[in-house]
């Protein structure tokens, strides 16, 4: 069991978190960042220090997770700052361990360093992907298709 916060210390959920410590400016569960970044903000498979990583709602997390990426230690090990996790309940947890272990090498599953064993947890957590902080560039979003004058009579 995890240890009962103490009344002047505050309960942080991941969301609201993510959200002060990326500034991606984000509401609702977890679960829906991934959605509502969609044409907001930039996503990707590529890990960036500042970014928003997305875990898929599944098993005991059923609302999702967001986790804010501190340090990009090589293309498939990251540290991240996240808050409300496991035996850590509405604390904020520094420079956690992740790794992907997605069979493409696109961030879709990871394993999350678990302190009381000292190693990767055993879990594999389903993933989104990264929200960045910058919007979308013009060139990022598809246009809708105008007909060109030439050829019209």
């Amino acid at each position: 069991m995890a240890p009962a916060a103490k009344a002047d210390e505050p309960y942080w959920q991941c969301v609201t978190f993510a959200r002060m410590f990326s500034g991606i400016q984000i509401f609702g569960d977890a679960a829906t960042w991934w959605r509502q970044a969609q044409g907001r903000f930039q996503t990707g498979q590529t890990p960036r220090t500042g970014s928003v990583l997305s875990f898929e709602a599944s098993g005991r997390m059923s609302r999702g997770h967001v986790a804010v990426v501190s340090e990009v230690l090589t293309p498939r090990v990251i540290r991240i700052t996240h808050a409300n996790w496991g035996g850590s309940r509405g604390k904020v947890e520094e420079n956690v361990t992740v790794v992907d272990v997605s069979d493409d090498n696109d961030w879709t599953a990871v394993k999350v360093w678990y302190n009381p064993i000292n190693d990767l947890g055993t879990t594999v957590y389903p993933t989104h992907g990264f929200i960045y902080q910058q919007a979308p560039s013009a060139a990022g979003i598809q246009m809708a298709s105008v007909p060109s004058a030439a050829g019209q009579n």
